[in-house]
Formats: structure tokens, C-alpha cells, sequence
């Protein structure tokens, strides 16, 4: 099958790339350079979505049917498409989503890794057998696929968010309708055609471009068992309203407002080398960037001697500039958000150490300065609410205990870091956070491919993803007792 133009972006359902129903088209522009508009892509509507779900339905039984074993030998083949398409993939994302092209080379190396780990576990989706209470009979346990799922995937990891939702879908039995963000739709139409050359059938994988009312459609769809949502707090909790009612399976992985830790005993420089790459790594746009630093008082002014500099030397680039240390935000509206942010801090009696205004370039784009802001509450609106961008606030406080209370205080609890060289309290803080994916003196991103993908309080409601807990989304348990 031919590869997916970006000039003109289409629906890809039941085996077959059409338009949608609606005859609308949207601009697809890169952020780092809004003169380069990439392409036009297909405007989705209700009615496109529920030929997707058609599609999914009727290829389900025979998906089902050959096996998690058989299902994962498909999988192994769009493993190697998309190695052999890697250098595509990255300039797709780069384009389309801004993030430096080693950023994105990097995360399509970690789709990969994450689609050998799934491929792998097709072996492993199993039940037990237990002792039954009556003779000669055996009883067990096995999983069934839960059938036709949603998968909701954001902009900021346009191929491994994904690649964690449709390839456990997939090897579980499941067929899938995914809709990604709007802001990415050639990624995800290479993702599409990449399993379609592959080999699956028909209507096993479908993809609705657009935004809200394809994705409202998936939700009220009862043929969808389940959806798997990644994305802000205020739009899973509105999918978890809308499905409560039918009781559809949901899989929300929401905000983050993380904090790295920073004590009295810490090895400062290298805090400053992982909060440099956990606060402005890919602007600052993934759910567990680091956007809070709580600091020991007594090594406060030390830490910013040495971060300071380092953030002021960063150089603002276009992502496909090599030397760039910093590529934009996606677009005008979370620039706007974070300059907001920042005005509403200083307003709260924060103070602008670095950063803080857009940025300008040669070429019109989406450019925030990288972001220190200091003397911030640890109550504050900018210390409690996430920003997604490059803006790192500097909390202060006194030990440990001070520290752990400031970083539990928000509503959310994606990742939590601490920086000591005790080892008492290295175990103690993997106790107290309350957060999903904990690091202790490395960087509170870059989770491992076989590690659960998840958070605690109000980043996360269902199972994990990226481990294999995950087959409690995508599978129903069954329990069976046989006579003989």
C-alpha cells in the first residue's frame, strides 16, 4: 500500500484510506515555522466514527479467533516497517510536533522497544489453575479479549502513545478505532499504514482523524467496550462520566504537576543536569516533566548558581537544527498558556529568575524562553496546576519531611525524584510520594519500556500501561470449572 501523503491526511477504515463524511478539511502546520504548512488532513465528524466502530465490530470474531500467538507474528512485521521507516517517522514528528529531530529519533527507538516488549508478552497472557473443591475436576482461570476499544492519543509522543495502546490491543484480541490529536495526523497515518503493510486484516486497526466529535462518538458508541484515553484531566474525567453510565471500561492516564526534590546532602550537579532534562526536555511538554523543584533552604542559592546558567545558555532552535537545545510548543495556544502562567505567578509574588517571554526567531513559530521562576508558593497556582511547557518553579523548603509535604500537596501524582546521598531516605521518599514512577538521583522522566506507564491520585484511573498489568484493560477474566 502506498505510504500516506501529508498533503491531503485521510481516514483509514476497513483496510481502505477515505475521507470523512463531513467533506471538511484543517490545516496542518509545523510550530516551528508556521509559513510551512504541511498539509491538509481529514475533519472528522460522529458518522466517521461509527463507520470505524462498523468496521472494528465486524472484523473482531475473526481477530479473536486466531490467537495472541498468531497475532503477535503481525506485530513482529510492522516492527520491522517501522524500523526500516524510522528516519520518516522522526521527521514526521519533528515537523508536525516541533520536538528536536534526536528527540524524536529517540522516541520512535522507544516505540520500537516498547512493541518488542508487547510481542513478547503474546506468550505470557495467562490464567492459573487452582485447587477445585470437588474431585476430579480441574479449575482455572484464562482471559478473553474485551472487544471493540477507543484508543485517545495527544500530540506530545505522536507514535509511542500509540504504540502502548494499539499494540497490547491488538496482541490481546481486541480490534481498535484510535484517534489521535488533531495536532499530529501524519504520525499517526504512518503508524496506521505501517501495521496495515503488515498484514492485518481489514477493520482490525481503523483511524478517525479530527478532534472532539469523532471523539465523542467513540465514547457513547455501546459496541466500545472500553476506552483507553491519554490526555488532561477535565476530558478523561468527562469520558469516565460519559461511559459510567453503561459501565465501559476506562484506562485514563491524566496531568502530572511533578517534583524533584533536592536536599541538603544532594550532589548538586547532577540534580541540575536531570532538572534541566526533566523541565525542558521537549519543551517541558510530556506529563511527567519535571515542573517543580523543592530545595533544602540551606542549598537553595548553590542549586541556582549552577541551573541558571545552564538554562540561560540553552539556544531556541527549530527542531530539525542540530545545535537547538529547545524547539517550540505545539502551538499558539499553549504558548499563550504559558505566558499566562508566568504573569499569574509574578502577580502571586513569584519572581522571574530567567525566561519568561516568547521567544522570537527568523522564522514565525511557537517559541517560549526556557523558564526559571523562584520565591514561589508552595500553594500557588502555578506550584498546584499544570502548565505543559517550559516553566520550572523553585519551591523552597526546610528537610526532608517539609520537602515530601510540599510534593504531595497537589491533586496530581504522575512522578516523583529526590536527590540524596542517604540511603535511609532514598527508601523512605519511595515510601511517601504519593506518585506513580518514582526515581531517586536520575531524572523523573524517561520511564524504561517494560516498567508500568502510570500515576497515582488523579493521573491515573485503570491499569497501567507498558507492563503486564495492562491486560486488566484489554482482557475480560474468566474462570472455569471442568469435570472429567
Amino acid at each position: 500500500m502506498a505510504q500516506p501523503s501529508p498533503d491531503h491526511l485521510l481516514n483509514h477504515i476497513d483496510g481502505r484510506w477515505v475521507p470523512s463524511q463531513t467533506g471538511a478539511v484543517r490545516p496542518n502546520l509545523n510550530p516551528a515555522n508556521t509559513d510551512d504548512v504541511i498539509g491538509e488532513f481529514t475533519e472528522s465528524g460522529a458518522k466517521d466514527a461509527t463507520a470505524a466502530v462498523d468496521a472494528a465490530t465486524a472484523a473482531h470474531r475473526e481477530w479473536d479467533v486466531i490467537g495472541p500467538i498468531e497475532r503477535a507474528k503481525a506485530l513482529t512485521v510492522a516492527a520491522r516497517l517501522i524500523g526500516e521507516r524510522r528516519d520518516e517517522f522522526a521527521e514526521a514528528i519533528t515537523r508536525e510536533q516541533g520536538k528536536r529531530l534526536s528527540e524524536s529519533k529517540g522516541e520512535v527507538s522507544r516505540s520500537l522497544a516498547i512493541l518488542d516488549f508487547t510481542i513478547g508478552e503474546a506468550r505470557r497472557i495467562n490464567g492459573v489453575t487452582t485447587p477445585a473443591e470437588e474431585p476430579r475436576t480441574l479449575a482455572m482461570t484464562f482471559r478473553r479479549p474485551l472487544g471493540v476499544v477507543g484508543l485517545i492519543t495527544p500530540w506530545n509522543f505522536p507514535v509511542a502513545i500509540p504504540m502502548w495502546k494499539v499494540a497490547p490491543a491488538l496482541v490481546a484480541g481486541c480490534t481498535a478505532v484510535l484517534k489521535p490529536s488533531p495536532l499530529t495526523p501524519w504520525t499517526s497515518a504512518l503508524l496506521v499504514q505501517a501495521f496495515a503493510d503488515a498484514g492485518l486484516p481489514p477493520g482490525v486497526l481503523n483511524l478517525v482523524q479530527g478532534d472532539r466529535d469523532p471523539g465523542e462518538a467513540l465514547v457513547a458508541d455501546p459496541r466500545v467496550a472500553g476506552i483507553s484515553f491519554t490526555g488532561s484531566l477535565p476530558v478523561g474525567q468527562a469520558i469516565n462520566r460519559a461511559g459510567a453510565g453503561r459501565l465501559m471500561r476506562t484506562q485514563l492516564e491524566l496531568g502530572g504537576k511533578n517534583a524533584l526534590i533536592v536536599l541538603a546532602d544532594a550532589d548538586l550537579d547532577a540534580a541540575v543536569d536531570a532538572i534541566v532534562h526533566g523541565a525542558f526536555g521537549q519543551s517541558g511538554q510530556r506529563c511527567s516533566a519535571t515542573s517543580r523543584v523543592i530545595v533544602d533552604r540551606s542549598v537553595r542559592d548553590k542549586l541556582l548558581n549552577i541551573l541558571l546558567p545552564r538554562v540561560q545558555a540553552m539556544r531556541i532552535g527549530r527542531g530539525d537544527q542540530e545545535w537547538a537545545d529547545i524547539g517550540p510548543v505545539v502551538n499558539d495556544e499553549r504558548l499563550r498558556a504559558c505566558l499566562a502562567a508566568v504573569e499569574g505567578a509574578v502577580a502571586a509574588g513569584a519572581r522571574v529568575a530567567c525566561g519568561g517571554k516568547e521567544a522570537t526567531l527568523d522564522t514565525p513559530g511557537y517559541f517560549v524562553e526556557p523558564t526559571v521562576l523562584t520565591d514561589v508558593a508552595w500553594d500557588s497556582e502555578i506550584a498546584q496546576e499544570e502548565v505543559f511547557g517550559p516553566v520550572l518553579s523553585v519551591i523552597d523548603c526546610e528537610g526532608y519531611e517539609d520537602a515530601m509535604r510540599i510534593s504531595n500537596s497537589v491533586k496530581y501524582g504522575m512522578s516523583g525524584t529526590i536527590f540524596t546521598q542517604n540511603p535511609s531516605l532514598m527508601f523512605q521518599a519511595l515510601h511517601d510520594f504519593q506518585a506513580g514512577m518514582l526515581h531517586v538521583n536520575r531524572p523523573g522522566v524517561g520511564a524504561y519500556s517494560h516498567l508500568p506507564h502510570m500515576g497515582a491520585k488523579a493521573s491515573q484511573l485503570g491499569a497501567p500501561e507498558c507492563s503486564p498489568d495492562v491486560w486488566d484493560f484489554y482482557t475480560d477474566l474468566r474462570s472455569a470449572c471442568i469435570r472429567y
